[in-house]
């Protein structure tokens, strides 16, 4: 990640980073995978153990250009952040930067013009010295300088402190950045954080073409979908256990994102955090403790900015998709983003037709020691004439080949759905070391039509299956709100960084009685024969009632200057079901934390470990067990993890290895009629990750990783699966990235992805088992400039090789589908 480096005479100096690469080549792959991953395994492992001689020495060619999205901030922070994602070495004089702001970078500029867009107005220059690097000097000086070398005294290097409440600057490449929101902790440099955890930044949204958050997920090898590509929603799952689309962080809230697939217009960063995490962002609204996947909007920079994108994906969906931004005042203290989409045509889907329409619009106000955001946004969903399949195979009893994934087998379904939501966030300095901070969010997601049950059930080895289809409609209302105080300061030689926060998330939810229709036959290889459709759903009543209210606490104390970092913090948490059967529900639990970071080698190096646990909502047990009316109080899921965090030049490796025991509720024979209802099941998902990011060398960014998962039934629901794998749980998952500045023309860049699943159970008695697959893609951007206009060009193939394939579970015995060769183009100019 980019680092301020500490030099004698108070000069400050941003080295340019040699990389390492890791990847694993699981078992059982092609000889083709395999090979590739091994090589990408030994790049890794020479980039990470020897110094690259050009590295060292060659620098960027001075006319190449390329995309830049930096943010606002002191200017150190931002010519930093520059020199590190062009991969120049850049030095400067602390006492040249000293309370001197910018505006940041938005477009596409080469080396030279990027400085110089950066310093215009502050009276200073990037002077470029014969090696390729550069030094900040003023214009004075630049002339006095024989031949404008300078020597440098040796460089120490230390880490740079992220704001708990201002963006974190994008690190080396641009694709992922220096920290990410943890919570009621706040932004925390990823050296710092004692978890494993990875935000994505727009600049790879864009140049990935990634129109929904699901599609910015692809490239972790920790997250695998549970439905298949194109459905309504897109769920997921991290390090195995299961996350609902409903269920994504808007700004550190739950509940305030679409309910259907989120779109990227508005979207900074991506997020992921990996494991549970009750204690820093409370109980997730439907109990997943996978992960957190955080969304952060984005904000108008200091430059005015017009972009302009129009996009083209297969079959013939065209999106146009306006990014406005602007400041006002003297000061520039207010900022308006305006985002804006409107997509339509015809999917990769034979026939299904999509129209999808979005807006949001971010304001912000930067006071003198306060400062205001608000967000708000509408978003809408139509989908006609079709929808993907996922696949029952318990009648038949084993798993066939994946169809051809264009066929459509569900003419005449639809579905709409339409989310407005908007949120109110606050912070205000108190006294120095003293800050307080509040945030209100509401969101109101409306759906009807053929959501879900888009499934069918083989009956034979030829294909041929039944289904029925269901028509539903629904509604989602969940209101946020979250208060608390941050305070920083020392006891001794300790450091503390401490947070209290309330919060509260009110969810009510509404049913239609849903309309089922005859089963009917096709066949997923050849659908001839349209589906029955059912008639009209029945009127929405509403069927649930949840509060979920909390109360957190948390100490990080750094020790040792800085070189040990530990973090402790508990929540006490409550549910509370209205409308829970066979009566209202209300129970609470606490939630502690403990994380550690040492740091015994320099800041390069990070030795993490961390407990944590998440929460899942209790039930009252129903009139079916003989322990009718008990409560089950919230059950707890148990993570520990240990980890190395080592950053080698302009390349970081995070090494996890991690074990999570998740807690469910089965049903034990007894000598009374009637059964009982325990908390007595367990899953445990154990294993370990390897991740990746930055600059290989200064034309060449890697992104991605690989990881081991054993996912085991320790006490489930039947006896005889006790000991069994978890079904929906492949051992090995691998997603390598890779972008390559062609360095003899200028703006072009070459991009792609190898993406790897082995084989996993579909059932819990494990007789089901769906085949490995491996998916390729690949792509082009170029920028340029035309009637002095910076302009993106860009273009992608996903699923290379067109493989029909399975790509994961759905619920017991059901699988799900990988979408068939896609193309996507679009073109983005900035007025």
């Amino acid at each position: 990640m980019a680092r301020h480096a500490s030099l004698p005479s108070s000069a400050q100096r941003t080295l340019p980073r040699k990389q390492g690469l890791a990847s694993f080549a699981p078992s059982g792959t092609t000889s083709a995978v395999r090979s590739a991953l091994m090589t990408g395994l030994m790049l890794g492992a020479v980039g990470v153990t020897t110094p690259l001689a050009y590295a060292q020495s060659a620098a960027p060619a001075a006319s190449a250009a390329r995309s830049y999205n930096i943010q606002a901030g002191p200017l150190d922070r931002v010519l930093n952040s520059f020199a590190a994602i062009a991969g120049v070495e850049f030095s400067s004089d602390a006492s040249l930067l000293q309370g001197r702001s910018s505006r940041g970078l938005s477009g596409i500029f080469t080396v030279e013009q990027g400085f110089a867009e950066l310093l215009r107005g502050q009276g200073l220059n990037a002077s470029r010295q014969g090696n390729g690097s550069y030094i900040l000097v003023k214009p004075a000086e630049q002339g006095s300088r024989p031949s404008g070398e300078v020597t440098l005294a040796a460089v120490k290097v230390t880490g740079t402190t992220v704001s708990p409440t201002d963006l974190p600057a994008s690190y080396a490449g641009g694709q992922v950045a220096r920290g990410a929101k943890l919570g009621v902790l706040g932004n925390v440099d990823v050296m710092d954080a004692p978890f494993n955890v990875t935000a994505y930044t727009a600049q790879a949204i864009a140049d990935q073409q990634a129109a929904t958050v699901g599609e910015v997920l692809r490239n972790d090898p920790s997250v695998r979908f549970t439905t298949s590509d194109g459905h309504n929603a897109e769920n997921i799952t991290i390090r195995g256990f299961e996350i609902n689309s409903s269920e994504l962080a808007f700004n550190g809230m739950y509940g305030m994102l679409p309910g259907a697939h989120v779109p990227t217009e508005f979207v900074e960063r991506v997020e992921v955090f990996k494991g549970p995490a009750a204690m820093l962002s409370g109980i997730a609204p439907s109990g997943a403790v996978g992960g957190v996947v955080n969304l952060v909007t984005k904000r108008a920079t200091e430059q005015d900015l017009t972009r302009l994108t129009t996009s083209y994906a297969s079959n013939s969906h065209l999106t146009q998709a306006a990014d406005i931004g602007r400041r006002f005042g003297a000061e520039k203290r207010l900022g308006v983003r305006f985002n804006g989409s409107l997509g339509y045509g015809e999917t990769t889907l034979e026939d299904q037709k999509k129209r999808d329409n979005f807006s949001s619009l971010g304001l912000d106000y930067r006071g003198e020691r306060w400062k205001m955001e608000l967000d708000a946004y509408s978003a809408h969903q139509n989908q006609s004439d079709g929808s993907p399949l996922m696949v029952g195979f318990s009648t038949l009893g084993r798993v066939i080949d994946a169809p051809d994934t264009s066929k459509n087998a569900l003419r005449g379904t639809y579905a709409h759905q339409r989310t407005d939501g908007a949120m109110l966030r606050g912070e205000v300095e108190l006294t120095r070391g003293l800050s307080a901070y509040a945030a209100l969010g509401t969101a109101n997601y409306n759906y009807d039509g053929f959501i879900n049950g888009t499934r069918v059930v083989l009956t034979n080895a030829n294909g041929n299956a039944t289904g029925q289809t269901y028509n539903q409609a629904g509604y989602t209302r969940s209101s946020s709100g979250e208060t608390g105080l941050r305070s920083s300061f020392s006891t001794g030689s300790i450091a503390h960084q401490m947070v209290a926060s309330f919060a509260q998330q009110h969810t009510t939810t509404g049913l239609a009685t849903v309309n089922t229709s005859a089963s009917y036959v096709t066949n997923i290889y050849d659908p001839k024969t349209n589906p029955t459709i059912a008639g009209a759903h029945g009127a929405v009543a509403r069927s649930a009632d949840n509060i979920y209210s909390s109360l957190a606490l948390a100490d990080t104390l750094s020790l040792f200057e800085d070189s040990t970092l530990l973090t402790l913090g508990a929540r006490s948490q409550s549910v509370k079901q209205k409308m829970a059967t066979p009566t209202a529900y209300e129970e609470s639990a606490i939630t502690p934390m403990l994380g550690l970071v040492v740091k015994p080698w320099g800041p390069e190096v990070s030795l993490y470990a961390n407990y944590i646990e998440g929460l899942s909502p209790g039930v009252v047990v129903s009139s079916v067990y003989a322990n009718e009316g008990e409560t089950l109080a919230p059950y707890k899921t148990r993570q520990k993890e240990v980890g190395v965090k080592w950053e080698h030049g302009s390349f970081i490796n995070t090494f996890s290895l991690f074990s999570i025991l998740k807690p469910s509720t089965i049903s034990v024979a007894t000598s009374a009629s009637r059964p009982t209802l325990a908390l007595d099941g367990e899953q445990k998902n154990q294993g370990f990750e390897w991740t990746i990011a930055g600059q290989l060398s200064r034309q060449v960014r890697m992104l991605g990783g690989a990881a081991y998962t054993v996912g085991e039934q320790v006490r489930a629901a039947t006896a005889a699966n006790d000991g069994k794998k978890a079904p929906g749980v492949p051992a090995w998952t691998a997603n390598l990235g890779s972008e390559w500045d062609l360095p003899w023309i200028s703006g072009l860049t070459l991009n792609g992805r190898v993406t790897y699943t082995s084989a996993q159970y579909l059932d819990a008695a494990n007789k089901l088992e769906l085949p490995s697959w491996t998916r390729w893609d690949a792509g082009a951007n170029y920028a340029l400039s035309a009637f002095s206009k910076p302009v993106v060009l860009r273009f992608a193939v996903e699923n290379l090789t067109d493989e029909h394939y399975w790509s994961g579970r759905f619920g017991e015995g059901f699988a799900t589908l990988g979408a068939p060769r896609t193309y996507k183009l679009s073109a983005t100019v900035d007025f």
